[in-house]
């Protein structure tokens, strides 16, 4: 069991035989009555996001849950999903459309991924942070733009749609950070 102390965020738990994956907990002390911890929980399977609260020092009846992690190279996409290498076995995975989600957007061919895996299935890819995407289509830049000044919509090579300053052309490589889906900066070459 998983004490209410350990109840914080970025903690993974199994609550009605499901993975979550705890993305806020406040912890309150009340003038009146028991303490409490109140916790948004994200579904790792579906994406759901629910809310629960356990009273603090009470046996919370989440367990840990068998998550693993897998390096794996992203390969290819087809019309039902994603397949990915694994880089120790080498056997390819399937993970459809639903599992991958949005991160589908900054999946890139050769590329090296995390795959969790929930009691022995994979259930969902984690992207790192940033990624160097290609422009593939934006409006030219005008003489005169500056960096403070507007933005434009940029088509990136895996169809992720950003807002970019107006200097930025085609085929230039952006960092984008994968949590915020904004433009960073120019990629270093």
């Amino acid at each position: 069991m998983i004490p209410t102390t350990d109840l914080k965020k970025g903690v993974k738990v199994e609550l009605d035989g499901k993975p979550y994956s705890i993305i806020q907990s406040a912890f309150t002390n009340p003038g009146k009555g028991s303490a409490f911890y109140k916790c948004r929980m994200k579904n790792l399977e579906t994406g759901l996001v629910i809310e629960r609260t356990f009273k603090s020092g009470v046996d919370t009846g989440l367990m840990e849950p068998d998550l693993e992690e897998k390096v794996m190279e992203y390969m290819y996409d087809d019309p039902e999903g994603f397949n990915f290498m694994d880089q120790e076995t080498f056997e390819s995975i399937h993970l459809t459309k639903d599992q991958v989600g949005d991160q589908g957007d900054f999946l890139q061919e050769g590329i090296k991924f995390d795959v969790l895996y929930y009691n022995g299935l994979p259930i969902a890819i984690e992207v790192p942070n940033f990624v160097v995407l290609k422009v593939v289509e934006t409006d030219p830049g005008l003489k005169g733009d500056t960096a403070q000044g507007g933005t434009k919509k940029a088509i990136m090579e895996t169809g992720l749609q950003i807002s970019v300053p107006l200097f930025i052309e085609r085929d230039e490589m952006l960092r984008i950070d994968t949590r915020t889906r904004d433009y960073i900066e120019r990629a270093k070459k």
